[in-house]
This record gives structure tokens, sequence and C-alpha cells, in this order.
């Protein structure tokens, strides 16, 4: 049972990262879009439905079969993996972005925006980051 929410964690996980490190670029090619254009509807639709369909439920699978995961190693085992505490912490820190973008989403659908593209640019390394810390404490496990 162990390997197979192991399985579908990590196919949660891609799933949310793929997503997160997705939605940020469409918002920098939608900071070009006149409010209202043709193109400025499209990329609100994709928007939408990459949030609602995509990052959302995978975030949630993410956290669901991760908790499931701790539970099934037990209190002692989890109270010694110090690697296992860092890496829920800056897993929150990823949700945190997520529910950040997900602000994004509705200011771009009410033609709200007032970040830049270089903002946009900027805030698409953030899950790349928190993501290469995560995997490093994952598999290296340094405490």
């Amino acid at each position: 049972m162990y390997l197979w929410l192991k399985a579908f964690h990590i196919i949660a996980v891609i799933s949310w990262m793929a997503g997160m490190l997705y939605l940020p670029r469409l918002f920098v090619y939608h900071c070009d879009a006149p409010a209202g254009s043709a193109q400025s509807e499209t990329f609100k639709v994709m928007e939408r439905r990459l949030l609602k369909a995509i990052i959302n439920p995978a975030m949630i699978a993410t956290w669901l079969l991760g908790l499931a995961l701790i539970w099934l190693m037990g209190w002692e085992a989890f109270k010694q993996s110090g690697w296992l505490h860092a890496k829920l912490v800056l897993v929150l820190v990823m949700s945190g972005v997520h529910g950040m973008l997900s602000r994004y989403v509705r200011d771009f659908a009410a033609d709200r925006n007032r970040k830049s593209q270089k903002f946009y640019r900027i805030i698409n390394e953030v899950p790349t980051l928190l993501m290469i810390l995560i995997v490093v404490l994952v598999v290296v496990k340094p405490f």
C-alpha cells in the first residue's frame, strides 16, 4: 500500500509542479494582451482551466497522499525525520505561492492586473527553487 501511495503522490507532485511552472509563464504573455481583447480573454480561459482542472486538484492530492504516507510511516519515524519536517515547511511555502498565483488569476480575470512581465518572470522561478530544495531533501535526507 505504501508504495502505491508513494507512486500516486509523485504523480500528483509532478502535475502540481507542471501547473505551477506554466501559470506564471501565461501571466507573462497575458501582460502584453490589451484588456478586453480576444487574446486576453483566451488567456483568462487558459489560466482558469489550468488552475481549476490541474493545479488545484494536484495540490489537494499531493497533500492528502503525503499526509497518508506520513501516517503510514508512523509517529516515531516521523519524529526522527528532520528532513521531512523541513520538506513540510517548504511545501507549506509552495502552497502559499499557489494561493498567490490563484489571486493573480482572479486579478487577470477582472482586468485588475497591476504587475509587470518582469515580476511574473521572477515569480516563475520561485516554484522551481522550492521544488529543487524539496527534491534534495527527499533524496539526500541530510538530517
